[in-house]
């Protein structure tokens, strides 16, 4: 069974350990929050049925083009970017960050919550 507190908890330890974020969250493959900790106005709904609308077309995509199993998309605008992550096959990580963030350090981190986060499912 799936605890809300370890995921929320570990969205939190995200955030802290790259503390420029503007936000994480995990949504359902269908599109509904499961968690999150968003320093904007942002609405959690949109962005999870944004995020597994992102992931669901990905996925779509790679396994059009031969390219394997979706781990992980990139998004970057004028104004700060997301990064959508697999969890476990269930679920999707977002992760919004603002543009020149580290996306080395964000990528290391995210990878890792993701792996731990779908591993849980």
């Amino acid at each position: 069974m799936v605890h809300i507190d370890q995921i929320q908890q570990d969205l939190e330890n995200l955030r802290a350990t790259v503390p420029e974020l503007k936000g994480v969250l995990l949504a359902s493959n269908e599109g509904e929050p499961i968690a999150h900790s968003l320093s904007t106005d942002a609405d959690p709904s949109r962005i999870a049925a944004m995020a597994a609308a992102a992931s669901s077309l990905g996925k779509r995509v790679s396994e059009s083009l031969s390219a394997g199993s979706l781990s992980e998309i990139s998004l970057s605008g004028t104004e700060g970017q997301v990064f959508l992550y697999n969890a476990g096959g269930k679920a999707v990580l977002a992760v919004i960050g603002p543009s020149g963030a580290n996306t080395g350090l964000i990528h290391l981190e995210a990878r890792w919550a993701a792996r731990e986060i779908g591993e849980r499912f």
